[in-house]
């Protein structure tokens, strides 16, 4: 990486950001999977701060006990605080501590970049929400909640349920989606809540994130065995369903599963489909009609012909620089390159590099609370 290290510095010359590192991450046996989302997270600027202030304000606990957010707060700071630009860094306590925390990360075989992501940012949150709730319950070594995971305090009434902590992995990450259903005999709409982290997103041929999101928010008819319970009918009707968007997060996380099951094959295969993906997005299936705007700044991309081998690199934008991360290598790229990872247009293409997991970041300023 030396020499790859030099030849991005002299790409960047003095456009070299002030106080930016790039770090390429050593690949421990097939840990592309998660090195390639570890730089998609080292780049998503918010998240990156709120880590290490959190590292900033925790490091004096010398009997903290280690887990998956401190190895991360502490990967995140030995990244930001390296002498040199460039260079290479082994994650290898994080990734110690992720096999020992979960045996689906254990093996040397190919894993799921996406299920990786997943794990990572809940298992973030219940860290988060075990401290703050450890916090509450022993005031001598309490540093405020708010101080711990960065969310508001919640007053306890009587026993009544108090509100979920928001956690500042919550304040980057998470959605609301609204689920309505409308019965089609009586008009009445019911409507349900559920947070997100991530949307995943069914993918067709030739298509593009825009499309997918208009079919994930489509309307489906629920009839035959179908049907749904009315309350205000009190039985079982046909109705119409759908999915909106209640609160876009601050960075939209999307998904695109590449990897379907084929009942005729038994197993699971990937479709190469083309799906592009803009650079600018504008969200228009949310309740409230107003579009909101996203910018793309990293991008996972799964190399390989199936789901069950291959390699995971990322594309990440910094200071209007995009690079390209493949584990121990960074290199500059054009942004017109980009396009070349919206996958094929044929089903037998040589291209086997496919955009898999999206970060996109707010474009609105006041979202950032």
């Amino acid at each position: 990486m030396g020499a790859a290290g030099s030849k991005l510095e002299k790409a960047l010359g003095d456009q070299f950001p002030e106080g930016e590192r790039y770090f390429g991450l050593e690949n421990f046996g097939n840990t592309c999977y998660c090195n390639s989302v570890l730089q998609a997270l080292y780049f998503c600027v918010p998240f990156r701060e709120q880590l290490l202030e959190y590292y900033t304000n925790n490091k004096n606990l010398a009997d903290a006990e280690e887990n998956l957010l401190t190895c991360l707060a502490d990967l995140f700071m030995q990244i930001s605080s390296q002498k040199k630009k460039t260079g290479v860094i082994a994650p290898k306590r994080f990734v110690q501590r992720l096999k020992k925390q979960n045996e689906l990360f254990r093996s040397y075989m190919h894993q799921d970049a996406h299920e990786f992501l997943n794990f990572l940012l809940n298992e973030l949150v219940d860290i988060l929400e075990k401290e703050a709730s450890a916090s509450k319950s022993d005031p001598e070594t309490s540093s405020p909640p708010e101080k711990t995971a960065n969310g508001p305090k919640t007053a306890q009434a009587n026993g009544v349920q108090k509100e979920p902590l928001v956690t500042w992995v919550h304040k980057n990450f998470q959605g609301i989606l609204t689920n309505e259903t409308r019965c089609l005999r009586c008009e009445t709409v019911t409507a349900r809540d559920e947070t997100f982290l991530d949307l995943s997103l069914d993918i067709e041929q030739n298509s593009s994130i825009t499309s997918c999101l208009k079919n994930f928010s489509s309307t489906e008819t629920l009839n035959a065995e179908d049907k749904f319970f009315c309350d205000k009918c009190c039985s079982l009707q046909e109705a119409q369903k759908r999915m909106k968007i209640k609160k876009p997060p601050h960075i939209l996380v999307i998904h695109l599963k590449r990897f379907k099951y084929i009942e005729q094959l038994g197993r699971y295969k990937k479709l190469s489909y083309r799906v592009v993906f803009p650079l600018e997005l504008k969200l228009s299936n949310t309740v409230e009609d107003a579009d909101s705007e996203y910018s793309l700044f990293a991008v996972v991309v799964h190399v390989g012909s199936g789901p069950n081998h291959g390699h995971y690199v990322s594309l990440v934008k910094s200071h209007n620089h995009w690079l390209f991360f493949d584990d121990e290598n960074v290199e500059m790229i054009d942004e017109s390159s980009v396009q070349t990872f919206f996958g094929s247009a044929q089903e037998y293409s040589s291209n086997t590099d496919h955009g898999y997991i999206l970060f996109y970041e707010s474009l609105a300023t006041n979202d950032k609370s």
